[in-house]
């Protein structure tokens, strides 16, 4: 077979993952769009058709045929990330790449690339264009997101459970009409927990304006709330996101202030290998490569709440789990772009930790993410069709684009960072678990292609897995070459953003009446939102 070329057209591969103007970034030190490179004088590592879909193949786990109880741990689990932890990073992941060009603008110039807004943190996903542009998405005040049909199932948690605003009502009788979310970004709409972790943001925004009216006496106009909503979100990316994700010390070291309690202008960020020229961009190797850990996180069933199935003895509080989605796109699964059954409300309890709140009917009250290893759930290789028309193994999606792209080997990028190379007889291929970790083949022995390189996207998963010390319950996270690669372009990212927190006023907390125990995570943010 011949390897697979850089930058040669992946159109097979859209629309899941497919962004506009990624695929054509270029190498060339003068030139910088809304993507570039972090390494650009390392050469691309070429791998041959035949040896990425072999290493897909392997990455892909077989189908589950006995599923773990939901009162005792899972091998499978990290129980050092929560399930929600998951999710968040698609939302995070839409945010910065949220493309607010007309389709006009698009028709006109598809492939242009240096008029794009710069990737920043700050919810156009959920604000859209802003209400003037696009005031469906507003109450007729202008001020107020509108929000979609209530939700059952969650009411302990969360009685007042919001769907996303949807083209379609309960009450429509076509039934071909799938009932598309009417929200800033469609791709938040793309299966049922992002969709209901957007509608957070929708009721947080919300939960902002009153408590701005009540704490100064008047109603905030949606500058005002814009900027606290956007603050406190960036305060949960760089404060409970990227330390649960790279640990809090990869955080400390790109901001050394943090850690000492000083000012940023005395302790100075120290970003060794995300630079840009006049605007910060997002680097492939982050896109197409780094970023994707979260897709080995995917469990393949969640519960979305603790409600009962059954009546009378015939309860069973164990039933209930969803498939994460149904490969045809039936109603079965948590496949989005459609209206889901309304009493699927998600208690936001079984996703993040959400402090003393205690199991109930045998069920453990937090779910956990999976581990970051080199493994995806067995429905990960055969996704959507309204997602992933051509290639439906997601892993073996993500070998091709990254060497398409022209991506280096994760060695060579390991050997420029001055980081320890992993080698060969340590690179494996499945889960990181006590039971399978010792039949896990070595990647050289999948295919001659792979000897002394390694598909990035590839190392970088099989570096955190390094960590993993034959004991099941040992936290796994990013690695020194995976985790830096992600904490620099998000930490580049709010310090070029003129408007963010960071660069506006470094020293802003939360307020105080949104934390707990001077705390505000993702929980937090929750439990304010859910308050509306």
């Amino acid at each position: 077979m011949q390897p697979v070329r850089a930058f040669q057209p992946v159109r097979n591969l859209r629309p899941h993952g497919g962004l506009r103007g990624l695929e054509d970034t270029v190498s060339s030190q003068l030139f910088q769009g809304r993507f570039g490179r972090m390494f650009r004088t390392l050469p691309a590592a070429e791998f041959s058709d035949e040896a990425l879909v072999a290493l897909a193949a392997k990455m892909t786990a077989a189908r589950e045929e006995e599923v773990t109880s939901e009162n005792e741990d899972d091998a499978e689990e990290n129980q050092g990330i929560d399930a929600g932890v998951t999710y968040l990073g698609q939302f995070i992941d839409h945010d910065l790449t949220f493309d607010p060009m007309s389709s006009l603008q698009k028709q006109n110039d598809p492939d242009e690339l240096t008029s794009f807004r710069s990737p920043r943190f700050d919810l156009d996903s959920v604000y859209g264009r802003g209400p003037s542009d696009q005031p469906y998405l507003y109450e007729d005040d202008g001020l107020t997101l509108q929000l979609g049909r209530r939700l059952t199932g969650a009411e302990e948690f969360d009685p007042n459970a919001r769907d996303l605003p949807r083209h379609k009502s309960e009450t429509d009788s076509n039934p071909k009409r799938r009932a598309r979310a009417l929200i800033g970004d469609p791709r938040n709409d793309e299966n049922v927990i992002v969709a209901q972790l957007h509608a957070i943001f929708l009721r947080f925004h919300n939960r902002m304006i009153a408590h701005l009216t009540a704490k100064n006496g008047r109603t905030p106009d949606f500058a005002e709330v814009q900027r606290q909503v956007r603050w406190h979100y960036q305060w949960v990316v760089l404060h409970d996101f990227l330390p649960t994700i790279v640990g809090r010390d990869t955080v400390n070291a790109i901001l050394p202030h943090l850690e000492n309690e000083t000012s940023i202008y005395l302790d100075s960020p120290d970003l060794r290998f995300f630079h840009w020229r006049n605007q910060p961009f997002i680097p492939v190797e982050f896109a197409v490569a780094a970023y994707r850990f979260g897709h080995s996180m995917i469990r393949p069933q969640y519960r979305l709440n603790l409600t009962l199935v059954g009546k009378g003895p015939e309860k069973d509080p164990v039933n209930g789990r969803i498939s994460i989605f149904t490969p045809e796109d039936g109603s079965e699964g948590l496949n989005g772009f459609r209206e889901f059954p309304s009493n699927w409300a998600i208690d936001w309890s079984l996703f993040f930790n959400m402090g003393n709140r205690p199991p109930r009917f045998g069920i453990r009250r937090v779910q956990k993410a999976y581990k970051i290893d080199t493994s995806l759930v067995n429905p990960l290789g055969a996704l959507p069709v309204s997602t992933a028309p051509g290639i439906r193994s997601l892993a073996e999606r993500n070998l091709k684009r990254g060497a398409r792209m022209g991506l280096p080997s994760g060695q060579d990028v390991a050997q420029l960072m001055d980081e320890d190379v992993i080698p060969d007889d340590r690179l494996r291929v499945g889960k990181a678990t006590k039971e399978d970790s010792k039949n896990n083949p070595k990647l050289a022995d999948i295919h001659p292609d792979f000897k002394g390189r390694a598909p990035l996207w590839y190392y970088v998963l099989a570096e955190a897995q390094q960590q993993f010390d034959g004991k099941d319950s040992t936290p796994i996270r990013l690695g020194r070459v995976g985790g830096r690669i992600v904490a620099e372009v998000f930490i580049g990212l709010l310090l070029g953003d003129g408007f963010s927190f960071l660069s506006q006023a470094p020293g802003w907390k939360p307020d105080p009446a949104f934390t707990v125990k001077g705390k505000f995570g993702m929980a937090e943010l929750i439990k304010q939102a859910i308050r509306v």
